[in-house]
């Protein structure tokens, strides 16, 4: 792995730093809740995929848009159901992760994936105001891709970017992953919700992220990566924390502690140029907690500390729960996985 970023990974990092620390500044100084959909819509958009353009956009807030729908229309039909509930749940995560498996709207279905499984969550407890997550998620998808668009002006590409192949899968390797992120992103959803696992935000978050490559074999290397990226993120929070010790109340410096954890795991991301890799979880987790735990009342300390916790427990489970699901996907012609293709 080379430790040297080009010029044009260079401008993807200036761009998903100040894109990121935009959305904090935003949130923060005109007292916005859930600054973590500020902080991490850009890292996604600016981060995750390597074009802008009207697609992109278009996707992103048509994703925002669809997942209030959907979220409504769940718990105003089935908030005191739960088998209608978690089927309903079930049959979203399927249509979502079949559009990233067979269609080109690959950033509608991810971005879609990682609000819709916040919301589903955020939204299940009672003192939870949806007028302020429906405002909140609204504003920060709109708030991104404003400031995607400003960055790409400001800090053009300068050469041709080479977009990732896409892969020829078979109807049945379609299914298989369709029904392998679907089936461990709502069995996720199920535990949190029994476990009332309100403050593992970012333990939620992992078990969606590391679904991506909709595979056994991809997940298992995802979540290893996850983990290292967590640990990373945290201690980097957490450094910066102590650091500042009782200058919390200070706006700038917690600022300029975040563009500083911004510059390096976004370092991390693009040296690592494997898309949702331990650069870009460590990134995710510093938005994380910067964004939605950082307080002039309450520290990081004892968050960064459960949250590596909660996700090594979580991402351990889910790599049982995958090698489970895998092997009985295989069992049968409709859902089986070439193994070139895992």
């Amino acid at each position: 792995m080379s430790t040297k970023l080009s010029h044009q990974e260079l401008r993807r990092l200036l761009r998903v730093t100040l894109g990121s620390a935009l959305g904090f500044t935003i949130a923060k100084l005109m007292n916005w809740p859930y600054g973590l959909f500020f902080t991490v819509y850009p890292m996604l958009l600016l981060g995750l995929v390597p074009v802008f353009n009207r697609l992109v956009a278009f996707q992103m807030l048509a994703a925002a848009a669809v997942n209030l729908v959907e979220v409504w229309l769940l718990y105003a039909l089935f908030q005191h159901h739960p088998l209608p509930m978690t089927l309903g749940v079930f049959a979203l995560y399927c249509w979502r992760f079949r559009l990233m498996a067979s269609t080109p709207y690959f950033v509608f279905g991810a971005i879609g994936l990682v609000t819709l499984s916040t919301l589903l969550h955020f939204s299940s407890y009672p003192d939870t105001s949806p007028i302020d997550m429906i405002t909140s998620v609204s504003l920060a998808s709109l708030l991104s891709v404003i400031s995607a668009a400003l960055l790409y002006w400001l800090i053009p590409e300068t050469e041709p970017v080479a977009l990732p192949p896409r892969q020829a899968l078979s109807g049945a390797e379609i299914n298989h992953r369709m029904l392998m992120g679907a089936g461990i992103g709502t069995l996720s959803f199920i535990v949190f919700q029994v476990l009332d696992l309100r403050d593992s935000l970012s333990a939620q978050v992992a078990t969606v992220l590391v679904l991506f490559p909709m595979t056994y074999q991809g997940a298992m290397t995802a979540s290893w990566k996850r983990l290292n990226g967590v640990v990373v993120g945290c201690a980097l929070a957490l450094g910066m924390q102590v650091l500042m010790y009782d200058l919390i109340n200070h706006f700038l410096l917690v600022l300029a502690a975040l563009v500083v954890c911004l510059l390096v795991t976004a370092r991390l991301h693009f040296m690592e140029r494997a898309g949702s890799g331990a650069g870009f979880g460590a990134m995710t987790t510093v938005g994380i907690l910067f964004g939605q735990y950082l307080l002039p009342n309450k520290d990081m300390l004892y968050g960064g500390a459960y949250r590596i916790t909660s996700v090594a427990v979580a991402l351990l489970v889910l790599m049982m729960v995958s090698y489970l699901l895998d092997k009985t996907l295989n069992r049968f012609e409709s859902t089986r996985n070439a193994p070139a293709a895992a």
